[in-house]
């Protein structure tokens, strides 16, 4: 094994790496002066002991600890088992949150009885809907079918700040600027019902519109804070 690989793959290093990705997103969210928009429904199931399913864009991660109201309630949430997705649930880790990694090699159906696992114990799941490889701003039918087996509410969330970069990243990961900045955390429900017995086309109608769900409530959050809105390439 190669030096580079060891230090890459070393326990301590690793930590490090995720100790100092933990204090840029705890630097963002005490340096920017936040609205919390919608919050009022999720914040009352959580509190009482009523898992939910949360889903948002992989651009948006950058903030996701503060997505979700951890003083009230736990969650999981669903990463991968590649080195980013490793890093992203050792970050999480940090703010208290559980994670499961998504194995390639680990079937749906292990994944989804985890999961339901989860729920049945009180625990929120929070899955990035275009993750872990994309393609950008596409939803997978992940969220419509834990939904449907549970029978549990599934809230978008998402942030924007006015200040930031997107990094060069498959998914232009939002970087928000840790100082003197203004931001919005913003959650809206999903409404839409995913039938027990639901058909390919009736999932593809739904996933759809989950898709939109995701993109007006992300475009509502640009548009506070004076970002522009990402608008799907030609």
């Amino acid at each position: 094994m190669s030096i580079r690989k060891k230090i890459a793959d070393s326990e301590a290093v690793l930590n490090w790496v995720a100790r100092r990705i933990a204090s840029y997103i705890r630097m963002v969210n005490r340096n920017t002066t936040w609205q919390r928009i919608g919050y009022d429904e999720l914040d009352a199931l959580v509190e009482q002991g009523e898992p939910v399913i949360v889903v948002l864009w992989h651009q948006r991660l950058a903030q996701s600890p503060f997505l979700f109201p951890l003083d009230k309630g736990r969650i999981c949430t669903i990463t991968s088992a590649a080195r980013a997705g490793s890093m992203v649930g050792r970050v999480q880790q940090l703010f208290g949150m559980d994670t499961i990694a998504m194995a390639s090699k680990k079937r749906h159906v292990a994944l989804s009885r985890e999961v339901l696992g989860k729920m049945k114990q009180g625990i929120s799941i929070g899955i990035a809907a275009d993750g872990p490889r994309g393609p950008e701003r596409v939803s997978k039918t992940v969220p419509l079918v834990w939904a449907r087996t549970s029978g549990k509410r599934v809230f978008g969330v998402t942030y924007s700040t006015r200040h930031g970069r997107e990094a060069g990243t498959w998914d232009r990961l939002l970087m928000p600027r840790p100082w003197r900045n203004e931001g919005v955390f913003l959650c809206r429900e999903w409404t839409e019902k995913v039938p027990r017995k639901a058909s390919e086309e009736q999932i593809e109608e739904l996933r759809q519109s989950l898709e939109q769900h995701m993109n007006d409530i992300t475009a509502e959050a640009d548009r506070i804070v004076g970002r522009e809105p990402w608008m799907p390439e030609a």
